[in-house]
């Protein structure tokens, strides 16, 4: 990683933790207790823009600032942001990795302009995809474990609470990364990225 992406992960980590922090907090109507916000935006856009070892390291410090000192209702809760997130950006490089495949670097800003509307779909769709399937499986274990990790719900009370999971990643993830693949196509007609 050069200087120039390590100084941009930065900034855009710093980004992520203030609109994280100090963003807009809309409670899911559905349920409450789980919260839209658009901090993961500058995550998903470091990732297309910058690469995935920049992405990473926005998402990884992030998580480590939460923890220590925001880590909200449930102390491990920044972690189970994390595989969120992780498991969205997968399904985003799936068909970022086959659609760009063999296109010259020279070309990919514009290869991906061209293509943006069928990227998007296809990420956007596989993100969906990733991101619930991970945090189906980690809401159900998890929650049954003891705190700081979990709520000690029984079984039943976890199963219960996937259908509210689901909808709330299934719709952070509809709109984060359409928003970051047309922030990071209007960037790139403007500046040179990878």
């Amino acid at each position: 990683m050069n200087t120039k992406t390590l100084a941009l992960s930065i900034i855009f980590t710093a980004l992520t933790l203030a609109i994280n922090l100090a963003g807009p907090k809309i409670p899911a109507p559905y349920a409450p207790f789980l919260i839209y916000q658009l901090w993961e935006i500058p995550i998903v856009f470091t990732f297309l823009a910058l690469g995935l070892l920049a992405g990473l390291i926005t998402a990884g410090i992030n998580t480590l600032i939460l923890l220590v000192y925001f880590p909200g209702f449930l102390p491990f809760g920044p972690l189970y942001n994390l595989f969120a997130v992780l498991a969205m950006m997968l399904g985003v490089f799936v068909p970022y990795l086959i659609s760009t495949r063999g296109c010259k670097k020279e070309n990919l800003s514009t290869f991906l302009r061209q293509h943006s509307k069928i990227i998007t779909i296809s990420a956007t769709a596989l993100g969906i995809i990733f991101r619930v399937a991970v945090t189906s499986a980690t809401n159900y274990f998890l929650l049954q474990q003891a705190p700081p990790v979990g709520l000690s719900y029984p079984a039943d009370a976890a199963l219960a609470f996937l259908p509210l999971s689901i909808l709330f990643n299934a719709t952070v993830a509809l709109y984060t990364i359409p928003i970051a693949i047309a922030i990071t196509v209007a960037v790139s007609s403007k500046i040179k990225i990878n």
